[in-house]
């Protein structure tokens, strides 16, 4: 058995023990599909993931930059209590188009909104709304502007906050310092940022699964 094979196998094992998709995340990946979006949203173990992470947190509001066609919107919407706020940013009108009918699906939309336009614009407007600081910020966007999520998403925390940054690994490609590319160049950017930001404290973790290898930084926002 291939390497690959088996860690689809494995992923496979987890997901349906401890992360099985219900109608509604099937149907958003399937939707994701069928409108030609991309296949890199987060496996259902990632999901789950997330979502425990936001439970753990007792977060009531978060933030992600990334939503591709909501799948991982799904889950962590479903973390949050009635009264919770999921805003997610997407740069693409037609991937927020689909994630906006995969979350009402859902059930949803009452408690996430997906905002569209380019991250770097957005996020300066909701700065300006003086949103209640967000209790986790998932970012899984464009890799190149990596650090300047990870700036907002201090920005936009508070102390004990929990900040996600997906696709850190990048297929071993990280450790390139030399590199030029610019998802490696804004992923480097981002970590030295965790490293040695006084406010921040974190670390990388190293995953393989159904998305192949890869990884993701979790950071905590100190007072």
């Amino acid at each position: 058995m291939s390497g690959s094979q088996l860690w689809d196998d494995v992923d496979f094992y987890f997901s349906s023990h401890l992360a099985p998709d219900d109608e509604a995340l099937q149907a958003a990946l399937r939707d994701s599909e069928a409108a030609g979006l991309p296949h890199i949203a987060v496996t259902a173990p990632q999901g789950k993931f997330l979502q425990l992470l936001a439970q753990i947190q007792g977060a009531r509001n978060i933030l992600e930059i990334g939503t591709l066609g909501g799948y991982s919107t799904i889950w962590l919407g479903r973390s949050l209590p009635v009264d919770g706020r999921l805003i997610s940013l997407e740069y693409n009108a037609k991937h927020a188009d689909v994630a906006t009918r995969n979350i009402a699906r859902a059930g949803l939309e009452r408690i996430v909104e997906v905002r569209v336009g380019p991250a770097l614009e957005s996020l300066p407007k909701l700065a300006d709304e003086n949103p209640a600081p967000f209790d986790l910020v998932f970012i899984d966007a464009d890799k190149e502007n990596n650090r300047h999520y990870v700036e907002w998403a201090l920005r936009l925390s508070r102390a004990g906050s929990l900040i996600v940054l997906d696709n850190v690994v990048r297929g071993g490609r990280i450790i390139d310092a030399d590199s030029a590319a610019p998802d490696i160049v804004g992923t480097r950017a981002a970590i030295d940022l965790i490293a040695s930001h006084p406010r921040l404290t974190g670390t990388a973790v190293q995953t393989v699964g159904s998305k192949g290898y890869d990884g993701f930084a979790l950071a905590r926002v100190l007072g």
